[in-house]
């Protein structure tokens, strides 16, 4: 992986105003409404190991039952837990209809080494502790760990992970697609004035880690395992449409404002681009069949606004000028350490201000949505295939 992506793909830590933890409310709905998903992975996994298939340890007096669950770029703030509570929650609703062995739970929390995971262990003491007091003791042993590392390779042993997890992590490249700084100047991603080999390369780039990150995964998972992944996507078949390109795009034209203005050199504008990638539900299924270690389950498609309400509420909680600052807040959020790498650091507070006003400008004429994809995916038994 790039050692400029491994050091600056993060988000924005801490609690600060344009930290990630203020400014995760599109994350925050996407969990939620991916919780129904969820919960059918852990129950259809529960009964394989209530059923002793996946027993890890036992003795005279009682049959041990161990979980292994991860969630691959959990990032930190109030997102970082929540559905790994939701997985929990499911297990200890569930557990008495399997049978009386109260299971042991292994939590994994993976990001790259940039992460705050200060920030996010402080979240994981109060999380143990509330967990003991609501559940009591009869819920069994919870242990939760950080492990840093790029979920492009492999990260646990093999047959240790019951139930994968990864929420807004996977559209994220491990590295900008080689040859695209000549081939790609005045943007910073695909937009319709890129050329033919620039958006080839960054689906090809696509197409190979994720393929990656599937084969680490199954190695890692047990058979029939299970795996839910959220992702932002497009719903067009065309890469350089609105419902995936306009985010980078408006940032991009912001960035060109600060060309014009002798604040941002030409050269280094032109020679930035984001490790970023939306790709189409048939892009994701495609990769996913081809690689051939998981069955789908599920793979549907569902929009959150770029402010994080939903897209069919009231027509007053649509995008507006009042919001643009705020949605401004959340790009910044997830973008800021690449560009402030790349631009410099003083740069960003006139960067972030003039997207703002972007943001307002495009709002008041277009969709401000962004596409979801979702995929509850089942490793294929070796014994089946």
């Amino acid at each position: 992986m790039d050692q400029v992506i491994i050091q600056n793909v993060h988000m924005n830590g801490g609690t600060a105003e344009t930290s990630y933890s203020a400014n995760s409310s599109v994350q925050n709905r996407g969990i939620l409404i991916t919780r129904p998903i969820v919960e059918e992975a852990v129950l259809n996994i529960l009964p394989k190991l209530y059923n002793g298939n996946y027993i890890c340890a036992t003795n005279s007096k009682l049959r041990k039952i161990t979980i292994g669950i991860a969630d691959f770029g959990c990032s930190s703030g109030p997102n970082a837990l929540l559905a790994v509570s939701q997985i929990l929650e499911t297990i200890y609703n569930n557990r008495c209809e399997f049978g009386s062995v109260t299971p042991e739970i292994l939590v994994f929390l993976n990001d790259l080494p940039g992460n705050d995971f200060n920030y996010l262990f402080k979240d994981v003491v109060s999380f143990c502790g509330e967990l003991k007091r609501t559940k009591g003791d009869g819920f069994g042993p919870c242990f939760v760990a950080g492990i840093p590392g790029t979920f492009y390779g492999r990260l646990f042993p093999s047959d240790s992970l019951h139930i994968v997890h990864s929420s807004y992590s996977l559209h994220w490249l491990s590295q900008v697609p080689q040859g695209i700084e000549k081939t790609n100047k005045g943007n910073f991603y695909i937009a319709k004035s890129s050329s033919p080999s620039a958006i080839t390369a960054y689906l090809n780039q696509f197409k190979k880690d994720f393929r990656v990150f599937l084969e680490c995964r199954s190695d890692e998972l047990v058979d029939g395992g299970r795996m839910v992944l959220t992702l932002l996507g497009r719903i067009s078949s065309d890469p350089t449409s609105k419902d995936c390109c306009s985010f980078w795009e408006l940032l991009a034209l912001s960035a060109r404002d600060m060309v014009l203005q002798g604040a941002i050199e030409e050269e280094k504008f032109n020679l930035f681009n984001i490790p970023h990638y939306y790709p189409s539900p048939e892009e994701v299924k495609l990769v996913i069949q081809s690689e051939g270690s998981f069955t789908i389950k599920h793979l549907e498609t569902f929009h959150v606004n770029w402010d994080g309400s939903d897209p069919n509420g009231d027509e007053d909680s649509e995008t507006d000028k009042l919001s643009s600052h705020d949605i401004a807040k959340i790009v910044r959020a997830v973008s800021e350490p690449l560009l402030a790498n790349h631009f410099g650091q003083e740069m960003m507070d006139r960067l972030y201000a003039r997207l703002g006003e972007r943001i307002a400008e495009y709002a008041s004429k277009e969709k401000t949505e962004l596409t979801n994809i979702v995929i509850s995916m089942t490793k294929v038994e070796k014994s089946n295939s």
